[in-house]
């Protein structure tokens, strides 16, 4: 006659040994999400990001007959001339100073826009753009922009504002395959980042937004009155005065 008891013994081992493996899984997985931001984000605090994620795929996707040339050199935060700071709060995120890496009235009016049949517009942050640029890919996927808001929680806790500003500057694309500040400033007005004024500063500014089809040395209409707009901002802001402090948040 069969054991019976000693079937449902081994059933129940067996179930629990499924349900153990399941949890160790999870439990990897979490742990792997944890610190695996933490490994890419802490380091960058005090270390200048060597190639971002945006200038690779300058390098290697690139349409046929493009110019796949990157042009990046790191600047620190003290040689940068403050216009340029101020000009890109102005134009991109002028909540910066005061949010923890989300604008939310932003993104609310966003979508409250895109209910309406409107096209859905960005409502991105500094902190969220530079978690784009240095980690992920273009678009809007709900994916993507899930990486993007996870890595920009680390990047808002691990770094201080200042930083979050410094690393923008020296990553954003001003141009085609022209990344940073000190890129820019060579390529544009053949100075250096301490050196720009006010209004070039807006100019670089104005074509943020997307900078393979605005162009800083051939400004259209639309290019101008956007650093118009962002001039006037920057003054309303209160010029460099409004960096005054940055270093301690």
């Amino acid at each position: 006659m069969p054991d019976l008891g000693s079937g449902l013994i081994y059933r129940g081992r067996r179930r629990r040994s499924w349900k153990s493996r399941v949890r160790v899984a999870v439990l990897a997985v979490g742990l792997l999400g944890l610190s695996l931001p933490i490994v890419l984000v802490l380091p960058l605090r005090w270390i200048s990001p060597p190639t971002t994620a945006f200038m690779l795929r300058h390098r290697f996707v690139v349409s046929d007959g493009a110019d796949a040339t990157t042009r990046y050199r790191w600047t620190d935060w003290d040689q940068i001339s403050p216009h340029v700071a101020v000009a890109v709060i102005a134009a991109e995120d002028q909540k910066f100073l005061g949010h923890h890496g989300f604008d939310v009235e932003s993104i609310q009016d966003a979508l409250a826009d895109a209910e309406r049949g409107g096209r859905l517009r960005g409502a991105s942050t500094i902190s969220q753009q530079v978690s784009k640029n240095l980690f992920l890919w273009p678009g809007r996927s709900v994916v993507r922009k899930g990486l993007e808001a996870y890595a920009t929680v680390f990047v808002e806790f691990l770094w201080p504002k200042v930083r979050i500003l410094e690393v923008y500057l020296n990553v954003a694309e001003f141009g085609d395959g022209i990344f940073g500040i000190a890129a820019a400033s060579e390529r544009f007005f053949n100075t250096i980042p301490a050196r720009i004024e006010a209004d070039d500063a807006a100019l670089l500014a104005a074509v943020l937004p997307n900078p393979t089809v605005l162009r800083v040395d051939q400004p259209s209409a639309y290019v101008r009155e956007r650093q118009a707009w962002i001039r006037s901002q920057m003054t309303q802001l209160g010029g460099p005065g409004l960096l005054e402090g940055l270093e301690e948040r």
